[in-house]
């Protein structure tokens, strides 16, 4: 198991820049992958960017060069720099953690709100 606790969000300027972080209770250099995810008012969730535990990312086609996901083993902390900010990038945003044992367990934060507004 895993808890997981997001912090940075707030409101952010179009055009700017935010960088959410996400804190795991456990060490995370054996967790298969780090994710973040968002869900906007009247939408489903929708993966933003994971980061798997070889160092591998992928991101949304809406975010890509724009947002940054990275992972810090010895703080067992994942980090999503957010860059360019837009006003559909207005959701909450979750960090989710994929533990593989034989089956794939997910566990999920409480989520940081982001708001994108001048």
């Amino acid at each position: 198991q895993v808890q997981l606790v997001e912090s940075g969000g707030g409101l952010g300027q179009p055009g700017g820049s935010l960088r959410l972080s996400c804190a795991a209770s456990r060490s995370i250099s054996s967790i298969y992958s780090m994710n973040w995810y968002r869900q906007a008012p009247g939408k489903q969730r929708e993966l933003v960017a994971v980061i798997t535990n070889s160092g591998g990312a992928n991101y949304a086609d809406s975010v890509k060069g724009r947002f940054t996901i990275s992972r810090d083993n010895a703080k067992n902390t994942v980090y999503l720099q957010m860059n360019s900010l837009k006003p559909e990038d207005t959701a909450v945003y979750y960090c989710n953690a994929v533990i593989r044992l034989g089956s794939s367990y997910d566990y999920w934060g409480q989520g940081t709100q982001v708001t994108v507004s001048s």
